[in-house]
């Protein structure tokens, strides 16, 4: 379900709904003929009428209030601001389930508002990062941390359309925030991170190297013209690798590799291991059109395997199940998908996603964790990075976009953006940095 559609979560930031930021705001005309005419486009749907009320109700008692009628007088008093920014922190304390003093609660407020501008930062540097003038947040919103003041700035006229959306949208991914950390605190993802970190270290890789030591070594790959798929991939030293000049549709890459131990043989593995920022996820509650951390992000800790050969991944999978049984756990895998020999393809059930990817995916339940791993030989990890129509790079922006996240964070009559046309162009700036 696209996040922009009439059934999605979040209706109160659409900009193509009855609940639209308009070009002013006027709270001192409630039976205008405006005002009228939006009551009857809301009425359309029952459901945004519920949803209306409730979030009518949640504004007025965050702002301690009865009626819109009040605000303008709350926009005047900058003294009573103060005191309802403190109630309102010890409400989202109680809401997202964190105690501690009225300092410790503002601070962490404030790291839902940082998170929350981390998102659009994300997306500035990376997917958007030619059209990060365009998208700029405005400077008064991006430095007001307090949800009350950012509540009022909606409604106050003195701002900009843009000024005032910016707030809606600033307040809605806090709270996607909020229910990130509280998630995370009851789940214990940081000590459970610590713990896989120690599990690796402890039983997986190889005692012939140093924790954080590395091989170094490159792959040579060559591609096809037409897509960019790898043809042939070599393992190269370091060595080896100063005296080669790749030629056109050639890649040098280099990898940092570890060990582990089976039987009498040092196998190398390249590995990432990532535990999601908040940035990362609220993204990703987005993309899923979800606002239940539980239900959308289940891969908090992953781990991405690049090995030789499909045999070798065989034994790192034996090796993992081994080294959870010398630490004490029974290692089940889960929701298993195998399209590393391109016979099956692969199941795409993420906007964006490629039926062509061939990788090993699967969770792994040890130890009181539950660890997605995505496993690749060196041809298929250089597909994954860099084939025509499977690269991550080209995956993000797919899914960023067909999704309707991006019109959903900026809504094309604000920003006055073409969606299709910078899609489209962002595909082709990855294309053209990857194949040169």
């Amino acid at each position: 379900m696209s996040v922009i559609s009439d059934d999605s979560v979040f209706t109160s930031l659409q900009q193509h709904g009855p609940m639209a930021v308009e070009e002013s705001i006027n709270l001192a005309s409630p039976f205008s003929r405006q005002t009228k005419q939006w009551v009857r486009n809301l009425c359309r749907n029952k459901t945004n009428v519920t949803k209306y009320r409730a979030l009518r109700g949640q504004i007025f008692e965050f702002l301690g209030i009865a009626s819109f009628a009040e605000i303008p007088g709350l926009l005047k008093k900058h003294d009573s601001q103060k005191e309802l920014s403190q109630r309102a922190c010890t409400l989202l304390g109680k809401m997202f389930g964190f105690d501690g003093t009225a300092r410790e609660i503002e601070s962490r407020v404030a790291e839902y508002a940082r998170t929350s501008d981390a998102v659009i930062t994300t997306l500035n540097g990376k997917i958007l990062a030619p059209y990060a003038s365009s998208i700029a947040t405005t400077n008064e919103i991006e430095v007001t941390n307090d949800p009350v003041t950012l509540l009022l700035i909606m409604f106050d006229d003195r701002y900009h359309k843009k000024a005032r959306f910016e707030a809606r949208r600033k307040l809605m991914l806090m709270n996607l925030a909020g229910s990130i950390d509280q998630r995370e605190r009851e789940t214990k993802t940081e000590e459970k991170f610590l713990d896989f970190l120690h599990f690796l270290n402890d039983y997986v890789w190889s005692k012939s190297l140093k924790i954080g030591e590395h091989d170094l070594i490159y792959l040579f790959s060559r591609h096809a013209e037409e897509d960019y798929r790898c043809t042939e991939v070599k393992v190269l030293t370091a060595a080896e690798a100063k005296s080669i000049q790749p030629d056109k549709n050639c890649k040098l890459t280099l990898l940092k590799r570890r060990r582990f131990t089976a039987g009498k043989r040092d196998i190398p593995i390249y590995v990432s291991i990532r535990k999601k920022p908040p940035e990362a996820k609220v993204l990703k509650l987005l993309r899923k059109n979800e606002k239940n951390p539980a239900v959308a992000v289940d891969d908090e800790l992953g781990l991405m395997a690049v090995l030789d050969s499909v045999a070798d991944i065989k034994t790192f999978q034996l090796h993992l199940t081994r080294s959870a049984s010398q630490a004490n756990s029974f290692m089940v895998l889960e929701d298993i998908s195998d399209t590393l020999t391109g016979n099956s393809p692969y199941k795409t059930t993420n906007t964006g996603s490629s039926s062509q990817t061939e990788m090993l995916k699967f969770f792994a339940r040890l130890g009181g964790m539950r660890v997605e791993f995505i496993i690749h030989t060196n041809r298929t990890w250089l597909n994954y990075m860099l084939q025509k129509d499977v690269a991550h790079d080209e995956y993000e922006v797919k899914r960023i976009f067909d999704s309707g996240v991006m019109e959903l964070l900026f809504p094309k009559d604000i920003f006055q953006l073409d969606h299709e046309s910078i899609r489209d162009d962002m595909i082709r700036r990855f294309r053209r940095r990857i194949e040169e």
